[in-house]
């Protein structure tokens, strides 16, 4: 909760003076999929990467006023030295990337470019909403367990 949740949320309400003296801010939360669908990566997890999907939209309405949008990215699996150990299990890769349309891992780049998105103009009638970057693995009806 500390780390996931609550860290996020005392950190927003930290810049929010900054963000609304400049005029207008985007704050950018990373989440996971683990938040919109349920993953093996436990329910903990996923129940705080849901909250901090909640917590975007709340800001949102709240900050709007001020003219702060929010929003919440949340990455599918992506290369990273935190997916070695689930991508050295070979048949759990299979079964992960069988399920994902794009069938593909993401690279970091793709979350970045999204999150830089979502800081730039162009994105200025965006807020308050969660934007999955995973191959298409939440609109799927995945539930990838090891044993599948």
């Amino acid at each position: 909760m500390a780390t996931n949740l609550e860290s996020a949320y005392h950190l927003s309400l930290l810049a929010h003076p900054l963000l609304k003296a400049s005029g207008s801010g985007s704050i950018v939360f990373i989440s996971s999929i683990a938040g919109v669908i349920a993953l093996f990566s436990g329910p903990i997890y996923g129940m705080t990467k849901a909250a901090l999907n909640q917590l975007s939209k709340n800001l949102a309405c709240e900050w709007a006023k001020d003219n702060i949008r929010t929003n919440s990215v949340t990455p599918g699996y992506i290369s990273t030295s935190l997916t070695e150990g689930i991508f050295s299990d070979k048949g759990l890769k299979d079964n992960i990337m069988r399920r994902a349309p794009i069938r593909r891992a993401g690279e970091p780049e793709e979350i970045s470019s999204v999150v830089a998105f979502l800081c730039m103009p162009g994105s200025s009638y965006i807020t308050g909403q969660t934007i999955p970057v995973d191959g298409g693995l939440s609109i799927n009806g995945c539930y990838p367990s090891p044993t599948n």
